[in-house]
């Protein structure tokens, strides 16, 4: 299956908002209060998404869409957004979320979006990565270790739908990645994916 990287842009609300709450109710299902998950709604999460997607550099939101422009997976990515993940004398960046739609789990699309995250991070000059994973979200984690992230050790308690749940983070290096062809095992024998920033 074939992927285009882009930047999206504030129409692509709805669309990330539609992936977010699917991907929310697949891969929590288990971990998150059901009650909770069942009363996610894409209307409640466009506006803001809008607000995020017309800020300015290094927040940046990546989607891998197909040859009709629907949207597979979405990465957003930021400067830190607290000091507890700051760290003295390194620019460090944050993968703030990365989801996929289910229905294309395995095609590539995850990767290739938080690929696209990662390397703007690196253009944006941060030296070091940070993201926060759910404990309990296996799945997950698996993916974040596959490409290149570790568990730094470091453990918050947050509530959603009224349960105490343990965030973890992971790490890792920046560099830049290479985006001359991506294909193979992440897209499919024959895929190639094309970077285009501007949207």
């Amino acid at each position: 299956m074939r992927w285009t990287v882009r930047r999206a842009v504030p129409t692509d609300a709805f669309g990330v908002s539609q992936i977010n709450v699917r991907s929310w109710q697949h891969a929590y299902s288990g971990i998150v209060p059901a009650e909770f998950l069942a009363g996610l709604r894409p209307e409640s999460r466009e506006p803001g998404w809008e607000r995020w997607l017309d800020q300015p550099d290094p927040h940046a939101v990546f989607v891998a869409v197909d040859a009709e422009d629907r949207i597979g997976a979405y990465c957003a990515v930021a400067q830190v957004r607290t000091s507890r993940d700051q760290l003295p004398g390194v620019r460090v960046g944050e993968l703030v979320a990365l989801y996929g739609d289910p229905d294309v789990r395995g095609t590539g699309a995850g990767h290739l979006a938080s690929q696209a995250g990662v390397d703007f991070l690196a253009e944006q000059g941060f030296e070091h990565a940070v993201l926060w994973v759910l404990r309990d979200n296996l799945s997950g984690r698996r993916f974040y270790e596959r490409h290149g992230w570790s568990d730094d050790g470091v453990q918050i308690e947050l509530e959603i739908g009224g349960s105490r749940l343990i965030e973890v983070r992971y790490s890792r290096p920046l560099e830049r990645a290479s985006w001359d062809q991506c294909d193979g095992d992440y897209g499919g024998p024959d895929s190639t994916t094309r970077r285009r920033w501007g949207g």
